[in-house]
């Protein structure tokens, strides 16, 4: 019998110490099929979720809550399921503490768009007291395969869980699903099981997660322990979670650091350690570019230089799509200025537009408004039927608004008031869009062509 007090002698032996698949533990190659009695799997976290820090084919990151006393050996062990061979001993999770917020008071900055945050947090408190005792535990599984499905448990106490890597080529239809603005409340967990039941490869929520606003633990928790127990596919795998910055993240909302992005840094600082933007490249098929309308990086000077040079770079890729929280062309929102205020969208439209232009990016999907909008072809802010871009979104995951309609902004073409989350079928080089209400209902079906990503003049010069 593999059992725990072994195995821990065994890595004890071995001087386990590995934090990737490249390390030691690849060296240490197989060990014995865990053997492990139900009453003996007591660590099972109600929080354990997936995501990504590198290429989605070939890597898998782990992350789970809970208190760091009971979750004993936090060493994850896998195996590919198809071909049935014995365990593979993986890397150690790495552990942060769950954040405690320091403050003198919580109320919204001079100018900063709140929205609609928990009333809790406009109480002015002397500190944060949410759940202090609670580890964030973090593994990264590299040099996977491609298109593969395994599974994992962590050490020799818990359950055994799935998931499948992205495939290398996408040369058959994928699909995955998108939204943003979700909360914690009933409509939001609606609509996790209507994207669930999708089947996606992933799901990629765009800012304002749980509406903790930099300060609220309880609601940070609560928004993963929704997603850990909703996020599953018909077949039992879990659904890995891709995100993005929205000013709900952020303690103060806009124009400050990843300090204050309380709880998303150490839950998603994988994959944003340096700034609040990012890519995720799928093989070589898709580009996810990740963006930071203003929260903890600005929009323009170095983070509209670094877009520029991820557009080039990325020229050949069949799929590149833009992500953002804050839309460029929203649905309620005031897209005008007044004095030198932007209006709403208005920075990204100097800085980011033109560059979405120029590189030819096929779709953006951007959130904050609370409804579900599309926006017509658009260059220059123009109908342009034959080059234009697609605004997609607006994001009403668990959050609504009354949108303004196509009469009132003649960049709308479907707007309604529904919670909604868009499903994305790639194949080939085309790209299908269907968005579903929370009962599963379509909403609207959209089709976008792969566009060219040769670069435009710059008929300014």
């Amino acid at each position: 019998m593999w059992t725990a007090a072994s195995r821990r002698q065994f890595l004890a032996t071995a001087c386990l110490t590995s934090t990737s698949l490249g390390g030691l533990g690849r060296l240490l190659g197989q060990v014995p099929s865990p053997q492990v009695r139900d009453d003996q799997k007591k660590f099972k976290p109600d929080t354990l979720f997936l995501t990504w820090q590198q290429d989605p084919t070939t890597t898998m990151t782990i992350q789970w809550i809970g208190k760091k006393r009971d979750a004993g050996d936090a060493t994850i062990l896998y195996r590919d399921r198809g071909k049935g061979e014995e365990w593979i001993i993986g890397p150690t999770a790495k552990t942060t503490p769950f954040p405690v917020v320091e403050t003198t008071s919580l109320a919204p900055q001079p100018g900063a768009d709140w929205g609609e945050p928990d009333p809790a947090a406009k109480r002015p408190l002397s500190k944060y007291t949410g759940p202090t005792d609670l580890t964030i535990f973090r593994a990264e599984l590299t040099k996977l395969t491609p298109g593969t499905e395994y599974e994992f448990t962590i050490g020799l106490n818990a359950p055994t869980w799935r998931f499948r890597t992205m495939p290398a080529k996408a040369t058959k239809a994928f699909h995955f699903i998108s939204g943003g603005d979700a909360g914690v409340g009933p409509s939001a967990v609606a609509n996790n099981r209507v994207a669930a039941g999708q089947d996606p490869m992933f799901v990629l929520i765009a800012g304002d997660l749980g509406y903790d606003n930099g300060v609220n633990g309880d609601t940070a928790l609560q928004f993963i322990r929704n997603y850990s127990s909703t996020m599953i596919d018909s077949a039992g795998r879990l659904i890995p979670l891709v995100t993005c910055l929205g000013n709900h993240e952020v303690r103060g909302g806009y124009g400050k650091t990843l300090k204050e992005a309380t709880f998303f840094t150490p839950l998603f600082g994988g994959l944003y350690s340096e700034t609040g933007y990012a890519t995720l490249d799928f093989g070589d098929y898709l580009s996810l570019v990740l963006l930071d309308s203003g929260h903890c990086s600005p929009i323009g000077g170095e983070q509209t230089a670094w877009l520029e040079k991820v557009f080039k770079e990325r020229a050949g890729k069949p799929h590149v799509i833009a992500v953002t929280h804050v839309p460029c062309y929203p649905s309620y929102r005031v897209p005008e200025g007044k004095g030198d205020k932007f209006g709403t969208g208005e920075e990204q439209r100097k800085y980011w537009c033109p560059l979405f232009e120029k590189y030819g990016v096929d779709l953006v999907l951007e959130h904050h408004d609370h409804t579900f909008k599309r926006t017509r072809p658009l260059t220059g802010g123009l109908v342009d039927e034959a080059t234009g871009i697609t605004y997609l979104g607006d994001g009403s995951w668990g959050k609504l608004r009354i949108p303004k309609t196509p009469e009132m902004r003649s960049y709308l073409e479907e707007v309604s008031i529904n919670y909604h989350i868009t499903l994305h079928r790639l194949e080939g080089e085309q790209e299908f869009h269907l968005a579903f209400g929370e009962t599963g209902k379509v909403l609207d079906v959209f089709r976008t062509v792969k566009k060219p990503r040769h670069h435009k003049p710059d008929l300014s010069k």
